[in-house]
């Protein structure tokens, strides 16, 4: 039983209420496949050869969120939450652990992370723009990206939980 609860995106809706919709549902996966573990199982890598965990894409997610809906779509200037031990300029996005996280404090962070992104999000339009790489990015193609990118991880979520414990689904 999950203590999460994942609303299914409306069948028609228009353009901005599809794309959170659909990027919520996707949070609240990761959420899912996160609920009731132990720390430990948290850290489990069970997909050898990948060190991929599922406290890993918890860190990682708050790091993207942090990334797209600060860095990028307000120009704050945030630096990395969990700035692994190899690497000082943080380019491991989150993934790596450290021995003094709990999966608890890597969720309050990710949704914390999550509620600031929706209120940066709040008061712009799907075509307001802001500088990237070169050129311009606006919230239209964020918020697909997002979609993409939580997708792709729920799926690696759907395996390592699979593994850990053998629930499936949702």
């Amino acid at each position: 039983m999950t203590s999460v609860e994942r609303p299914m995106p409306p069948l028609n809706a228009d353009e901005r209420t599809n794309l959170e919709s659909w990027l919520d549902f996707y949070r609240a996966t990761l959420a899912m496949k996160c609920d009731n573990l132990t720390d430990p199982q948290s850290r489990d890598a069970r997909v050898p050869p990948s060190p991929l965990t599922l406290l890993g894409l918890v860190q990682h997610l708050a790091e993207v969120e942090r990334n797209w809906f600060r860095r990028v779509l307000t120009g704050e200037h945030a630096p990395p939450i969990y700035t692994p031990q190899a690497d000082p300029n943080g380019r491991d996005e989150g993934f790596e652990l450290s021995g003094d996280v709990s999966l608890d404090a890597a969720r309050a962070t990710w949704q914390d992370e999550i509620a600031r992104s929706r209120a940066n999000c709040a008061a712009r339009s799907l075509d307001d723009t802001v500088p990237f790489m070169g050129g311009e990015v606006n919230l239209r193609w964020i918020y697909t990206h997002m979609i993409a990118e939580y997708a792709r991880h729920a799926g690696h979520a759907d395996l390592l939980r699979e593994r850990i414990d053998g629930s499936t689904g949702v």
